[in-house]
Parts: C-alpha cells; structure tokens; sequence
C-alpha cells in the first residue's frame, strides 16, 4: 500500500496487516471498566488489577490512558470502544517496530506541551496536539496528559479525522510538521 493512501486512511494497511490477536481481552477489559466506573471506581491506582496493568503495559498502554478514554466515554459518549482500540493498537505496534519492545523512561510533562492557544500557519490546538500525538505514539505522556481529550476530540472531527487516523498520519510522516499539518488540512480520504 502506498504512502498516501497510508496516510489518508487510518484504517488501512497499519490496521489491516496487523493480525491482532488481543482484541477481544481489550474488549472485555473497557466493557469491565466501564462497569466499575459505573459503579463509582474513579481511582486509576485501583482501578485495573495488578494482572491488568501489566497485561496493559505490555501492549503500551498505561493504566490511565484507558481510564481516561473510559471516563470520557462514559461522561461524553467518546471516544468508542473501536476507537480506543485503534488508537491502542497502533501504539503497540510503534511499540514493537520502532521501539523494538523498548519502552521509553522519557516522560514528558505537561508543562513542556505547547500552550491550547499556540498555532502552526493560523491552526491554533495543532502544535499541542501533534506534540501529545507524538508522545502518545512514544508512550511518554505524563499521567494527567491525554492524547484525544475533549478539545482533541472535536478538533480532529473538525478536520475530518480521527484519533487514531491522526495518529497514523502522525507517525507515517514523522517529524515533517508541514506535511502533517498538510494531511490534517485535506481531510481523511477514503480509497
């Protein structure tokens, strides 16, 4: 599959020639915590079992950035569970092909995001949320950070995208800012 019908598709070939064998353990596991946010668990330190958490962290994915898309699926009604798995997905295959299994120690800390309000060519939100996408990606957001938060949620959907088509868009094109926001700028192409 070529590059551009890569990026246009966040549904494609990342998705499509990955054989992914845990689907339905990540299925159960957001239905089940959807129960136990439902019944009022609401702290991320007890929310998943110790068994959950390492299952979680050996497909790259920290205890709260599930705890936080259910939340917000439960408050907002997104993101879905597809999506959640999507966005899972493609960080654990960053995981395997780019970081060889590694995880990386280098946190990256709120702080150091850019600011809601900074632009990248008159797009105000883009620099921060290629910032948490690339993070994302890295497994190096800090736990108050969420990549596909509220604001990331409508700001991508204003676009035409997704979280996880961006996210795709945004390690096919790598540190290319221009194409990102390029690719950002002409919507989600379906072949």
């Amino acid at each position: 599959m070529c590059l551009a019908s890569a990026v246009n598709d966040g549904q494609d070939a990342l998705m499509e020639a990955s054989n992914i064998s845990w689907k339905p353990d990540f299925e159960k596991l957001f239905r089940d915590g959807c129960g136990r946010y439902g019944q009022g668990h609401r702290e991320v330190a007890t929310f998943f079992s110790g068994q959950e958490s390492q299952w979680l962290a050996s497909i790259g994915c920290k205890p709260q950035e599930l705890f936080d898309f259910i939340e917000d699926h439960i408050n907002y009604g997104e993101p879905d569970l597809e999506t959640a798995f999507r966005v899972a997905a493609l960080r654990e295959r960053y995981l395997k092909e780019v970081q060889k299994g590694v995880i990386s120690e280098q946190i990256i800390p709120a702080s150091d995001l850019p600011a809601k309000t900074d632009a990248m060519d008159g797009v105000v939100w883009f620099p921060r949320l290629l910032a948490k996408a690339r993070a994302k990606l890295r497994g190096q957001l800090d736990q108050p950070t969420m990549y596909g938060c509220a604001g990331d949620r409508p700001f991508l959907a204003s676009h035409g995208h997704t979280l996880d088509s961006f996210l795709e868009v945004v390690w096919k094109l790598g540190e290319d800012d221009s194409a990102i926001l390029s690719a950002l700028r002409s919507g989600r192409q379906k072949d």
